[in-house]
């Protein structure tokens, strides 16, 4: 965010030489005249967060980190990370300290009255545990996929919302203009009724004219303010204090839009669905092989023995330290409920699978929808742009003509009238080019996304220029 630091400080300087010299009567006059610095210092305050200016690549990184969805998917990650080291971790050796002292038993005597116990045990091999453990890992990588594909989706949505109020205001100002154009057409029509040159129903139409004009510039600042609304959601900023700079948005050129390469055959999000169907279907080789084959455990105890209890009269050899060590190995024979638990994570494995191939499917049908609809509205764009361009030369050769007095040669003649409905007729058709550039440039958005070459041009927009401070 660039704020524009030099002119709030130009005008701080110029307060404080304002209360400096300010005469204030009283014994009190110091103590008023620091009261009415600090509060024209608190005014100032506020009033600087409207003076604030977000560049393009700025937006985009403020609303990656303040992304719910991003933040989402690294929580993601990180349980994923954890659950990793959960599968290592059985093949540490955990440590158990207990007690179960009791008062002395009356005849055989019940329990092991251990003043306090350590146990500890382990993994030390099973073949399901490998097959867990490397679904752990592909998990892992799943999230981390999952992760990009959010942040970029994230930043496609940035980028769209910036540039839709770079519209907003190409509409704005544009709107503006024509609203003049439409006032100084009524102006004229109402001159001509007057003097009986025009009829009522032009001086309607003009009227007509003038009024959609200003409902749509009603309609423009609506949409204008609740995209503001949007991109400052996005980015965690106050909406008033939010500006936008123009010149940091990176060019998008047909060379942008079509890769140097092959383009990729999945998208990160396609790519995390492959990631999670192959977890999941190692899960299913480890619930399988869990059955009929062993499982080695170690184990150590350590317990020290009450000395008031019973034991010695009905043991011949009593001793309050005890100590065990060993290994253990089991094998499944039979285990009906885990044999089910195996069909099941085979069938979510099939599911899986199933899904991830159906997302890129869609991922593939999608990208070659967008390519031919990128294409057919740049085609729109260039007709609207050559359309506006064409109504703004004749408009030029017409305002000659009007100002020169000479017309058409065996013509009608060129009055003010004709001139104001041209300059009106040639706003509309800008509008109608701000429109159609920017439904194509969010459809080029979109296919850079969907090629992968998102993130490319994101980063080309740290090379272009930081805008300069606006303008008080």
């Amino acid at each position: 965010m660039v704020n524009t630091l030099n002119e709030f400080v130009r005008r701080l300087s110029t307060l404080g030489k304002f209360v400096s010299d300010t005469p204030i009567a009283g014994a009190s006059g110091r103590l008023k005249r620091v009261s009415f610095a600090l509060g024209f210092l608190l005014l100032a305050l506020s009033i600087a967060p409207a003076m604030a200016q977000i560049s393009f690549g700025g937006a985009i990184d403020l609303a990656v980190r303040n992304s719910p969805k991003v933040q989402m998917a690294q929580a993601n990650v990180d349980k994923a990370r954890a659950a990793l080291a959960e599968t290592h971790d059985v093949f540490i050796p955990n440590l158990v300290f207990g007690s179960a002292v009791g008062p002395p038993s009356y005849g055989f005597p019940l329990g092991q009255p251990s003043i306090f116990n350590v146990t500890s045990q382990s993994l030390v091999f099973s073949y399901a545990q490998r097959d867990y453990i490397r679904s752990a890992r592909a998990a892992l990588e799943a999230a981390n996929l999952a992760l990009r594909d959010a942040r970029l989706a994230v930043a496609e949505d940035t980028a769209i919302a910036y540039l839709a109020l770079d519209r907003d205001a190409q509409r704005k100002a544009a709107l503006g203009e024509e609203a003049n154009d439409a006032k100084h057409l009524v102006t004229i029509v109402q001159e001509r009724f007057d003097a009986g040159q025009d009829s009522a129903i032009n001086l309607t139409t003009a009227r007509l004219t003038a009024a959609q004009i200003r409902l749509a510039a009603l309609r423009a600042d609506d949409e204008a303010s609740g995209d503001q609304d949007r991109l400052a959601q996005m980015i965690g900023l106050p909406a008033r204090a939010l500006t936008i700079a123009s010149s940091s948005i990176p060019s998008l050129t047909a060379s942008t839009n079509t890769p140097s390469g092959p383009l990729p055959a999945s998208s990160p999000a396609v790519e995390a669905a492959y990631a999670t169907a192959h977890a999941k279907r190692l899960i299913a080789f480890g619930d399988q092989r869990y059955l009929w084959r062993p499982q080695i455990s170690f184990f150590a105890q350590y317990s020290l023995y009450s000395t008031f209890n019973n034991y010695q009269i009905y043991y011949n050899r009593f001793q309050q330290n005890n100590a065990g060590i060993g290994v253990e190995i089991t094998l499944p024979i039979f285990d009906k409920a885990h044999g089910d638990k195996a069909r099941e994570s085979a069938a979510e494995a099939v599911h899986a699978e199933r899904e991830a191939d159906l997302a890129r499917n869609q991922f593939l049908e999608g990208r070659v929808k967008l390519e031919h609809t990128a294409a057919e509205l740049s085609a729109q764009a260039e007709v609207a742009g050559l359309d506006q361009q064409l109504a703004q030369q004749q408009l030029d050769v017409m305002l000659v003509q009007l100002k020169s007095g000479t017309g058409n040669p065996g013509g009608v003649q060129m009055s003010p009238k004709d001139a104001a409905n041209a300059e009106i007729a040639e706003r509309q058709k800008f509008l109608a080019v701000v429109d159609a550039n920017f439904a194509m440039r969010q459809a080029q958005i979109n296919l850079l996304r969907q090629t992968g070459r998102l993130e490319e041009w994101i980063k080309s927009a740290a090379q272009t220029p930081s805008p300069l401070p606006m303008r008080p």
